[in-house]
């Protein structure tokens, strides 16, 4: 099938060929209609990680409608709504699936670029792709109230603020602040607000204090104003900080009030330099420092449950296939608001 692929770490994608396996029992098999562009890809695209592999097809935020399935699927019939995240199999006799974690699994496959058991010495392709095969127990059903080229970034971007809010039990009557207002962090004001929390955002930039209120952000604190700043030592029960730079991470722990905590989402490139500063108020207060990726295909499915029933979508920019190499090259300058998303239309007439 057609697909758009890089070669090498430069990370130009170019239109190319692929295969898919046939299909197995247990297998769905879906035509794909749009597909995220995440930061994640990019990374991968260029080596950032050290783990890439090529030739490589990018694209884990994967939306579509099932064509075909395996004679043993149950969960899934030809015509409904489907997706496919950042995980496509896992080896489901460790402890962390077992505990319907997977993916925390150590032998867990990622949607690509990934070791694929079904292809010996091969690896796995994503979704910038004409379609995708993968075992029912890790696809998702998609809510049919919701717009399919919105909903894709909720796969990857979604689930990643997602998943701590719910994990930190994130609930009115808490001060929430959102650090960063880009892919992620605005669906964090959004998510924050549904689940009933006070919602501010932390921002460098005074221009987008307009855009993070029509997200629903009931205040914005400019984090280089130290008066802003300091105003606010104390008040937040949950920081959310979705920001990849390098930051001052010293500076938020003194926003945090007793028992509250910082969970860091952003992936930098390069280890943190400014690590929290261990001294006696910080030793006081009983904060805390947490991390968290992505969530299981569980919750990944109650995630999307609930903007259906809360109408909670991403704010998406959608671009034709053929403008992929562009959409990446404006996402890396900030250049939207606040993801792309790929209309994989142009891939059934593209010409090789």
């Amino acid at each position: 099938m057609k697909a758009y692929s890089v070669t090498n770490q430069d990370g130009q994608l170019a239109l190319t060929t692929i295969p898919r396996r046939e299909l197995l029992e247990k297998d769905v098999h879906i035509d794909l209609l749009f597909c995220g562009v995440c930061h994640s890809d990019w990374s991968l695209m260029h080596n950032e990680w050290g783990v890439s592999k090529y030739p490589m097809v990018p694209g884990h935020e994967m939306v579509g409608k099932v064509t075909k399935v395996g004679s043993g699927v149950t969960k899934f019939k030809v015509g409904d709504l489907a997706g496919v995240g950042c995980i496509v199999d896992s080896d489901r006799t460790c402890d962390e699936c077992k505990a319907g974690l997977e993916q925390f699994c150590a032998k867990k496959t990622i949607s690509l670029s990934s070791p694929d058991k079904h292809f010996e010495g091969g690896y796995t392709f994503g979704g910038f792709s004409e379609s995708v095969v993968v075992d029912e127990n890790y696809v998702l059903r998609i809510p049919a109230n919701l717009d399919l080229a919105a909903t894709a970034p909720l796969l990857c971007a979604g689930i990643t603020v997602y998943s701590p809010l719910r994990h930190w039990n994130v609930k009115a009557g808490q001060n929430v602040a959102i650090n960063g207002l880009g892919g992620l962090g605005h669906l964090g004001v959004k998510f924050a607000k549904a689940f009933g929390a006070k919602v501010f955002v932390l921002t460098r930039s005074a221009d987008k204090a307009d855009d993070c209120r029509s997200l629903g952000a009931d205040g914005v604190v400019i984090s280089t104003d130290a008066n802003q700043m300091k105003a606010h030592y104390g008040f937040f029960d949950f920081i959310l900080d979705t920001v990849s730079a390098n930051h001052e991470m010293d500076d938020l722990f003194k926003l945090l009030r007793r028992d509250g905590t910082v969970c860091l989402l952003g992936a930098p490139p390069k280890p943190l330099e400014n690590p929290v500063k261990i001294r006696m108020p910080f030793l006081s207060f009983r904060k805390s420092f947490a991390t968290s990726n992505i969530g299981s295909i569980a919750e990944t499915q109650e995630m999307l449950d609930f903007c259906a029933k809360h109408n909670l979508t991403a704010n998406v920019e959608v671009v034709p296939v053929e403008k992929i190499n562009e959409a990446f090259q404006r996402m890396v300058k900030n250049d939207v608001k606040y993801r792309f998303t790929v209309d994989l239309a142009g891939l059934k007439k593209a010409q090789i």
